[in-house]
């Protein structure tokens, strides 16, 4: 029989119940703030100088870029990338000589219009100053920026607005002259981590010159790189077209150019939503109410005339479509994703996640959108990061009689299986989708994701 030691024992209890409570995440939904690297080379002919140790930015690119609709890094990412990669010496001693000579070599060997050194947790820990080392740079007049994006300060929602926030002071630069009518700038989905965003973004920025705006989109293909980061100071507004995602830059620009701003916290999906997204826009800017809304118009007659044939498939097929559905992932994505489906299809919503770890000021915003979903809808979201906690709380979810479709991420794949459900993978990661243009925005992307929905439920069911 062999004989305990009960104090060795106890000790052990001691530590798991620790483990319990240290917070720790299961199956993350996120990068850490250096991942905004994918907002930088989401600008075209920007090139990130990632000052960190080895393998961080290589990590982000891994997950956010490639096991996320397996996007690649486009012109300045990827494998692009420089890095410092620094290790012992260079936390003993500093790492600002590595950092110079690093930057030195890129501007030799790579061809960019705008370089953004971006930190990680070792230089912030130990004080590396980044902003003197790149200073150097900027007084020669050469274009690079700092934005000081070590790990611990956040996730790379984070640190988008921290690089946002850097290169509109150190690049864009100061300005106080007159603005373009017409002309403004759009803050929106997180690029790369959404794994839509460059569809998504070009849908926007084609409906909202639809009515008769000039668009700054910043970021993706249909950005005219650092020469329309330039042209933000001169908008006539901003647009926040998210929850809360670049509320905070649009205040700073508000602060530094005296820029108003519009805040729509429902990115459209469907003519509905699209439709009254776009009249809100046109009142705000003071454009051509006629001109739009014959835009607006010609957009719902195309859009209702796809939907005609489908309202066949819609009505007839009623025994083999889900009844309830559940969305996990990002806030931007699962607001717009379940407005679209209890006003558009009538489908019953049963549970509502959000995984991005929204600032707890805008939290009480989000909630109250829920609460107005429809005029007879309300809805109770919660926000939750830890996969396995969200796998609980679908499993004690009530989906009724008929197979849930559940709106999440790679993540939900097995527990979907259990359920014996249906699963749309709508955000980050995304290893099951291949993505290049689509788009589920607006009133081209909504029928994308209807086609994504029900040819999902119909061949899961053949």
């Amino acid at each position: 029989m062999a004989i305990f030691d009960t104090k060795y024992t106890n000790d052990i209890i001691k530590e798991c119940d620790t483990f319990k409570k240290s917070n720790s995440i299961e199956q993350i939904r996120y990068g850490c703030a250096i991942g905004a690297i994918h907002s930088a080379f989401a600008i075209p002919k920007v090139i990130p100088i990632t000052h960190c140790g080895p393998g961080c930015a290589q990590k982000q690119v891994t997950s956010i870029s490639f096991y996320n609709g397996f996007q690649g890094g486009g012109y300045g990412g990827g494998s692009v990338l420089p890095s410092s990669n620094i290790n012992e010496k260079e936390v003993v001693f500093g790492g600002e000589k590595r950092l110079k000579e690093l930057i030195e070599s890129a501007f030799k060997v790579l061809k960019a219009d705008l370089f953004v050194v971006m930190t990680g947790c070792i230089p912030d820990i130990v004080g590396d100053d980044v902003g003197a080392v790149v200073g150097e740079f900027q007084k020669k007049g050469l274009p690079i920026v700092y934005a000081e994006t070590g790990g611990f300060k956040g996730n790379n929602f984070t640190g988008h607005e921290i690089l946002t926030k850097a290169i509109i002071d150190q690049y864009v630069g100061d300005y106080d002259g007159p603005k373009e009518q017409g002309l403004v700038n759009v803050w929106s989905l997180l690029p790369y981590h959404n794994t839509f965003w460059k569809g998504d973004l070009t849908e926007i920025k084609r409906i909202l010159e639809g009515i008769g705006l000039k668009v700054n989109i910043l970021f993706g293909n249909k950005s005219n790189g650092v020469s329309e980061w330039k042209n933000i100071k001169n908008a006539q507004f901003n647009l926040v077209l998210s929850p809360w995602l670049g509320l905070k830059t649009a205040e700073h620009l508000k602060e530094k150019y005296g820029q108003p701003y519009l805040h729509v916290p429902t990115i459209p999906i469907g003519a509905k939503e699209t439709s009254g997204f776009l009249r809100k826009v046109v009142e705000f800017a003071g454009l051509d109410k006629s001109k739009a809304e014959k835009f607006i118009e010609d957009e719902r007659k195309e859009y209702y005339n796809y939907l005609e044939g489908f309202s066949d498939f819609y009505a007839e097929y009623f025994w083999g479509l889900p009844a309830k559905f559940a969305v996990v992932g990002d806030s931007a994505y699962n607001l717009a994703v379940t407005k679209f489906l209890v006003n558009q299809l009538g489908i019953i919503p049963a549970r509502h996640i959000i995984t991005d770890n929204p600032p707890e000021k805008y939290r009480n915003l989000i909630i109250n959108e829920y609460k107005n979903i429809a005029e007879d809808v309300s809805i109770d979201v919660e926000f939750e990061e830890d996969s396995y906690i969200i796998h609980e709380k679908l499993r004690k979810t009530d989906f009724g009689n008929k197979p849930p479709i559940i709106f999440g991420t790679t993540w939900e794949r097995d527990l979907v299986m259990e359920l014996k459900g249906y699963i749309v993978e709508i955000g980050f990661p995304a290893s099951y989708e291949v993505v290049l243009s689509k788009s589920y925005v607006g009133y081209r992307g909504a029928l994308t994701l209807l086609e994504k929905i029900f040819t999902t439920t119909v061949s899961a069911s053949a």
